[in-house]
């Protein structure tokens, strides 16, 4: 089993531009397009839920469906990935939940959708997902060369992050005012229209060694396992994504909290922050590669988490609503700085044909911080103040950055 060798030195991780051409450009566009019609989804998903019944658990069961899926069949759709060609799995996939999202708003529109089929729905395209996610990060070292994986990665963050972000957001009251299924048929039409330009790349037949003989999806799960777990600086930086994640759980469950009670904005406020952290996102995508190439991938990670401590600082310590947004939008920058040099490192040292299962052990370690952080953050709002669950996640970015500096000595 071997890595490629990590390097903290500036300047070391050069990166170059990803080519359009070559299948990048329509994988980038298949990405925006598909995380347009999911945010439009996430939008309206919840409004459903609470004209469909007033159980504040069943409400919140449609989020937690968000993350369960992750716990329990993240590893398996990390080993499938990675049996596969990934390029027909994703269309695949994408093909299968563009027809559920399909029939889903048909269902709405002639009033035949009730909470059950909510959560069964919610549920079963996380589950989908797991493939899909884990199918999309082993494929794109097959379509840009090694030194552009930072450049794709950010590219493809960036436009994710506007397409979701900041084009979803005034997107979705407009189709609900047409209808509440179309938010779902939209979703469902940017599924299929992935799926067409995921079908039309050229990538040949996966390039991975053989199996050995009776090798099974259990086993091979186990060896995505042992690879995180053999590879130092991959174990330390997912133990770091899931304390991080349990601090962002923690601050977005109870932002709501903190925006009404702690600052006195209202919902324009909440709005003005998610707004705030989603541009913040968008600029973090064209500044990631440069802050590489001066400080090297792990300096990277670090002064990200660095900066992201001293914004929740700002926002449990501050209360006026200018800083917070303020701080929201560095921190949302920050993140994404931290999540393309995460990908890029999971790209450049999983051993070859286990990129799928060593991206699936991170991202269900990374996963199982955020709902255990939610439950922190309602607890600690509950008996301290609204402005508490951002302390929390401050003081766990500072262990995760304090964790992370043996790696760059």
């Amino acid at each position: 089993m071997t890595a490629t060798p990590l390097s903290t030195t500036p300047g070391k991780d050069r990166t170059a531009a990803p080519p359009w051409r070559g299948g990048f450009g329509r994988l980038w566009t298949a990405a925006v397009v598909s995380r347009l019609g999911d945010a439009l989804r996430a939008g309206a998903m919840p409004l459903l839920a609470a004209s469909l019944t007033d159980d504040p658990l069943l409400i919140a069961s449609v989020t937690a469906c968000g993350f369960l899926p992750w716990l329990l069949f993240g590893l398996l759709g990390g080993a499938v990935a990675d049996r596969v060609d990934q390029r027909r799995a994703m269309w695949a996939v994408d093909l299968l939940r563009g027809v559920l999202l399909a029939g889903f708003a048909l269902a709405v529109a002639l009033g035949h959708a009730g909470i059950a089929l909510l959560l069964v729905l919610a549920f079963t395209l996380t589950t989908l997902q797991t493939l899909f996610d884990n199918a999309a990060t082993a494929l794109l070292p097959t379509l840009v060369p090694t030194e552009a994986l930072a450049g794709a990665n950010a590219r493809l963050m960036t436009g994710q992050q506007l397409a979701g972000g900041l084009l979803a957001t005034p997107l979705v009251p407009v189709l609900l005012l047409a209808g509440a299924a179309m938010p779902y048929a939209a979703d469902a039409a940017t599924y299929l229209l992935a799926a067409l330009l995921v079908a039309s790349l050229r990538t040949g037949a996966p390039d991975r060694p053989p199996r050995p003989a009776g090798s099974t999806l259990r086993a091979e799960m186990a060896e995505g396992i042992a690879a995180l777990r053999h590879d130092r600086t991959l174990r330390c930086l997912g133990i770091a994504t899931a304390l991080c994640n349990t601090g962002v759980g923690a601050l977005i469950a109870t932002l709501v909290v903190l925006v009404t009670d702690g600052l006195h904005a209202g919902n324009a406020g909440y709005a003005a922050m998610g707004t705030a952290f989603a541009a913040g996102g968008v600029i973090g995508g064209f500044l990631a590669r440069r802050i590489a190439e001066r400080t090297g991938r792990v300096r990277a990670v670090l002064l990200a988490g660095t900066v992201q401590t001293g914004c929740l600082v700002l926002m449990g310590t501050v209360p006026v609503l200018a800083v917070s947004i303020g701080a929201m939008a560095v921190f949302g920058c920050m993140g994404t700085v931290w999540n393309v040099q995460l990908t890029t490192l999971m790209q450049e040292r999983a051993p070859e044909g286990m990129l799928g299962r060593v991206a699936a052990a991170f991202r269900t370690l990374a996963v199982a911080g955020a709902p255990l952080g939610a439950v922190l953050g309602g607890a600690v709002a509950a008996g301290w103040g609204p402005l508490t669950p951002a302390l929390l996640a401050a003081a766990l970015f500072a262990l995760t950055v304090a964790s992370l500096v043996p790696l760059i000595n």
